[in-house]
């Protein structure tokens, strides 16, 4: 008879999903949206939510499909091109950005506001933060019982009463939204979804899910696609939910803090507001419980894949993830941040375009002669919204800058789509004779 996980096993495995998901961006970014949109929150949050939520849930079921890997996603464009799109996701979700951006934005968030953003105690902060990630990744095998039944539960408690708090009592009113949400308000939530990293994310923890559903004695393909499946879904209705509460928050917050510079800021001026000492220190525990669950999730995964790749076991890259991240999350969360937006914008239309193209492969003679082509449109054109956003925007040539959709960040789509119809039709009139992958 086939090993099948208990329901409230299923509801734990949804839950550590949605942990695993629900880090620093996830609760930063949604405040400062919800204050800079102002009357056109509401239209913002729509396109962040297509980005932010739509796409790691379609992710999660893209990868569940092919086995819950990166590697087997990646099939169609060649082992090489799999590896290296793979170890630039692991990179960026991994000790590049994300996750040293748990710390910063835990450190920021609960204990800046009493010692200060000098560089002493965010370095202390760092070392023991990451000596308890590393202390936790070490066994990959009790994610299921140390997340999913235990961190997620008291993540979700907490952020159902930071939601309903903003819902409840409000700080205030809006305030008019900035120039680029007055004009833009869809794309530019769309845009800012990006941040987040989720569908980034969601190739990484693909692993992580089936391997915690393995954990249980799973082993049957389909019903392991099933589950991941599952926590997928729960995952996506706890991820809007919690979304559209800091919306709110955010957009109730504009009087409280007209001028704040990130979500941070805001999360902080409201539960002083609200809650006081007390509240504060409940915030302080919210976003290191958040933050702790997604760092040891990011790291169990890169830690599992680089080991595959490099001689090297996976307990001695756990500690080497987690010491290079200890270093990265010292250049502050603005810096950070600001880093991450360039780069993020670059690979994102790539991955979008993989995972999309991912439920279509049936329809094609050949896969390869249609994710190929379409993806490396969507990386040439990504690459210029990315420089855009750089320091090194003055290098770009006059046309670029006026791509169709390039205010809204969105240069990539309209030559990804007319390249996916040549493409296509290409495809149809080869038929299906056999197209060489370079391995």
């Amino acid at each position: 008879m086939k090993q099948q996980l208990a329901p409230k096993d299923i509801v734990a495995l949804g839950f550590m999903t949605f942990a695993l998901f629900v880090g620093a961006g996830n609760i930063i970014f949604p405040p400062m949206v919800g204050l800079q949109a102002g009357e056109q929150v509401w239209t913002a949050a729509l396109g962040f939510l297509l980005t932010a939520v739509g796409l790691p849930v379609l992710t999660v079921i893209a990868l569940a499909r092919v086995g819950g890997g990166i590697d087997a996603l990646s099939l169609p464009i060649g082992k090489r091109a799999g590896v290296l799109l793979a170890t630039v996701c692991y990179l960026a979700v991994g000790p590049l950005f994300a996750t040293p951006r748990t710390a910063t934005v835990s450190y920021e968030v609960g204990l800046a506001p009493f010692f200060g953003s000098d560089a002493t105690p965010l370095l202390i902060y760092s070392v023991v933060y990451f000596s308890l990630v590393i202390g936790i990744s070490l066994y990959p095998g009790r994610l299921l019982d140390t997340v999913g039944h235990v961190l997620a539960p008291m993540k979700i408690l907490a952020l159902s009463v930071l939601g309903l708090a903003a819902l409840l009592w409000p700080a205030g009113g809006t305030i008019p939204a900035t120039e680029a949400y007055q004009q833009l308000p869809l794309s530019n939530g769309f845009v800012n979804g990006y941040l987040t990293m989720d569908t980034l994310g969601a190739m990484v923890f693909g692993i992580v899910i089936v391997n915690a559903a393995r954990s249980r004695g799973v082993d049957s393909a389909k019903l392991l696609t099933r589950y991941t499946i599952l926590a997928g879904l729960i995952a996506g209705v706890g991820l809007t939910l919690v979304y559209l509460g800091l919306f709110k928050l955010g957009a109730s917050s504009g009087e409280l803090v007209p001028n704040a510079q990130n979500g941070a800021e805001i999360l902080h001026a409201y539960v002083q507001h609200t809650f006081g000492g007390m509240g504060s220190a409940f915030l302080a525990l919210l976003i290191f419980i958040a933050c702790m669950v997604t760092a040891v999730g990011l790291t169990c995964a890169c830690a599992e894949f680089f080991s595959r790749h490099l001689p090297f076991s996976y307990r001695t890259l756990v500690f080497v993830l987690g010491g290079f991240s200890t270093l990265v999350s010292n250049l502050g969360l603005s810096h950070l941040i600001q880093l991450s937006i360039p780069v993020l914008t670059a690979i994102y239309p790539p991955c979008i375009v993989l995972v999309l193209l991912s439920f279509t492969l049936r329809w094609w003679n050949n896969a390869s002669r249609i994710v190929i082509p379409t993806m490396l449109i969507s990386l040439l054109f990504g690459l210029i919204d990315g420089i855009k956003g750089s320091a090194l925007a003055g290098m770009l040539p006059e046309w670029s800058l006026h791509l169709p959709l390039a205010e809204q960040g969105l240069a990539w789509l309209l030559p990804s789509l007319l390249g996916l119809m040549l493409a296509a039709i290409y495809d149809r009139l080869l038929g299906r004779e056999s197209v060489t992958v370079y391995q």
